[in-house]
C-alpha cells in the first residue's frame, strides 16, 4: 500500500468558490510570502458552481477594484427588474418592485465562468490551487484543527483498495479556512464536534434547481431579471422562480421550493409550463442543469464561525441575504475579512479561537452585519405561510428588520413534520407533471445526464 504523503502550508482554504478564492487572493495581497493552498473537489475551479446569478459587485469592488479591466466575465448589466405573481394561466406584475429585489447596478453573470476566471487571478497572485481533491476529514490535534486529509483514490464502490489505490494527502496548515459552500461535509463535522451552533437558531435550507437555455436572441432582451411567486406553489409554501437573461441568447431559469411531497425538480418542470415561462423558452434548447441547497436562516442561524485553527466563511457559515436572494457579495467580503483575521493571527503566532475571534469583530463592524441585521427575521416570518410572511416582512422593513420582536426563534425542520394527510387536509396533490415531453419538460435523469 502506498505511503500517505503530507504537505505543509501556512493557510489551507477548503473550497474554490467566491469566498475561498477571495480569502486566498486577499491573503496574498496582505503578505506575498505566505504559502496558501486552495483545495477544490471539482476537476477544475467552477466545475461544481451552481448559481443564477445576479451579482452585487460591492464585495468584489473592494477586493479587486479593477476586476472589469482584468476581464471579469459579465453576461449582462441588469437593465430591467420584474416581480410577477403567477396563477395557473395568468401573470400579474407588481406595480412597484420591492427595494430588496431592485438590481440596478448589479450584473447577471455565470458564476461558473466567473469563478474560473477568478481562480486564474488567484494563481497569478501566487496561491496554489489543487483541483480534483476533496477534503475527507479534518486533522485535529486536541481541540485545534491543524489541516485536512483528502479522500483516497483508486477504491471500489465498497471502499476497498484497487490496484491503482492512492491514499489521501494530509495537508497540514497553521490556519484552515472552510469555504465549502452550503452543507459542506467538513463544516458539518466541525460544527458537530465543537458544538459551534449551540447559541444559534437552526439553519433553514431551501432546495433549488436551475436550467440554462439557448433561446432565439430576439426573445432575450438585454439584462432582464424576473422573480416570480405564487403558482405552482400553494399559499402556505415559501419559494418562487427566477428568469435571468444572459449573453448570446442564454436564459437562466430556476425554481426554489419547500413542498414536502413533490421534489423541486418536479415543481420546476411544472413552473416551465406556465404560459408566460413557456413563451420565453419555447423554440429554445436546454443547455445545462444543476441543483443546490441554499442557507436561508439568516443572521440568527450563523454558527460560531471561528475556532482554534481556523474559520468558516461564505455559504458554509450561512452568510446569505434571503430577502435579496444574494450571497456572492457576502462571500467575497467574508473571505476578505477572514484573510485579514488570518494575517493578524499569523503575525502574532497565535491561531487560537481567542485570537481568531477577530474575524467575528470584523464582520460585526462591517456592512455584512448591517445588511444581515436588516433581514435577521425574514425567513422565520414565513413559517406560517406566504401571506402571513408578507405582512411580517412589511413590518420588518418598517422597523429595521425587527418586526414584532428582535429575535424570532425557529424550530428544526424535522421537528415540524406532519403526516401528508394532515398537511394536505386529506387530499394529497396530484403529481406536478404527469408526463415529460422532452422538449420543454424533462425527467431528472435526462436533465442530469
Amino acid at each position: 500500500m502506498s505511503e500517505r504523503e503530507s504537505l505543509e502550508v501556512d493557510v489551507l482554504v477548503v473550497g474554490g468558490g467566491p469566498a475561498g478564492l477571495a480569502a486566498a487572493y486577499h491573503l496574498r495581497q496582505l503578505k506575498k510570502d505566505l504559502s496558501i493552498a486552495v483545495l477544490e473537489k471539482g476537476k477544475e475551479i467552477g466545475a461544481h458552481i451552481i448559481s443564477g446569478a445576479v451579482m452585487d459587485p460591492r464585495g468584489l469592488d473592494e477586493l479587486m477594484p479593477d476586476w472589469k479591466e482584468k476581464g471579469g466575465p459579465i453576461e449582462n448589466p441588469v437593465e430591467e427588474d420584474h416581480v410577477l405573481f403567477l396563477t395557473e394561466n395568468h401573470k400579474f406584475g407588481l406595480p412597484i418592485v420591492p427595494p430588496p429585489l431592485r438590481n440596478h447596478g448589479n450584473y447577471i453573470i455565470s458564476l461558473n465562468k466567473f469563478t474560473r476566471w477568478f481562480g486564474e487571478q488567484v494563481e497569478k497572485n501566487g496561491a496554489d490551487i489543487f483541483a480534483g481533491f476533496a477534503g475527507a476529514e479534518l486533522l485535529i490535534d486536541g481541540d485545534t484543527v491543524t489541516g485536512v486529509r483528502t479522500g483516497d483514490k483508486g477504491i471500489d464502490k465498497s471502499g476497498n483498495p484497487r490496484g491503482n489505490f492512492e491514499p489521501g494527502i494530509d495537508i497540514h496548515a497553521k490556519i484552515t479556512i472552510l469555504a465549502e459552500g452550503c452543507r459542506g461535509s467538513l463544516t458539518k463535522q466541525l460544527i458537530k464536534r465543537f458544538n459551534l451552533n449551540r447559541e444559534s437558531n437552526p439553519q433553514v435550507f431551501a432546495a433549488g434547481v436551475k436550467e440554462i437555455w439557448d433561446v432565439p436572441k430576439e426573445r432575450n432582451t438585454g439584462g432582464r431579471v424576473i422573480h416570480t411567486m405564487g403558482w405552482p406553489l400553494r399559499n402556505e409554501e415559501f419559494g418562487g422562480g427566477f428568469i435571468y437573461n444572459m449573453a448570446d441568447g442564454h436564459v437562466s431559469v430556476g425554481f426554489v421550493i419547500g413542498d414536502p411531497r413533490l421534489d423541486p425538480h418536479e415543481r420546476f418542470q411544472q413552473f416551465k409550463t406556465h404560459p408566460y415561462v413557456r413563451s420565453i423558452l419555447e423554440g429554445g434548447t436546454l443547455y445545462s442543469y444543476g441543483a443546490k441547497t441554499i442557507p436561508e436562516g439568516g443572521y440568527w442561524a450563523l454558527p460560531q464561525y471561528y475556532f482554534n485553527g481556523g474559520m468558516i466563511i461564505g455559504d458554509a457559515a450561512g452568510f446569505l441575504n434571503a430577502m435579496r436572494l444574494k450571497g456572492i457579495h457576502l462571500a467575497f467580503k467574508t473571505g476578505m475579512l477572514a484573510a485579514q483575521a488570518a494575517f493578524e493571527a499569523l503575525e502574532a503566532n497565535d491561531v487560537s479561537a481567542r485570537k481568531l475571534k477577530r474575524f467575528e469583530e470584523l464582520v460585526e463592524n462591517s456592512w455584512v452585519k448591517k445588511e444581515l441585521w436588516k433581514v435577521r427575521n425574514f425567513h422565520q416570518a414565513f413559517e406560517h405561510g406566504f401571506f402571513a410572511g408578507m405582512i411580517h416582512t412589511g413590518l420588518q422593513m418598517a422597523t429595521g428588520g425587527r418586526g414584532l420582536r428582535n429575535r424570532y426563534r425557529n424550530k428544526p425542520g424535522h421537528t415540524r413534520m406532519r403526516q401528508l394527510r394532515e398537511y394536505y387536509d386529506g387530499n394529497s396533490p396530484q403529481p406536478a407533471v404527469p408526463a415529460f415531453d422532452g422538449k420543454l419538460t424533462f425527467d431528472k435523469l435526462t436533465d442530469v445526464f
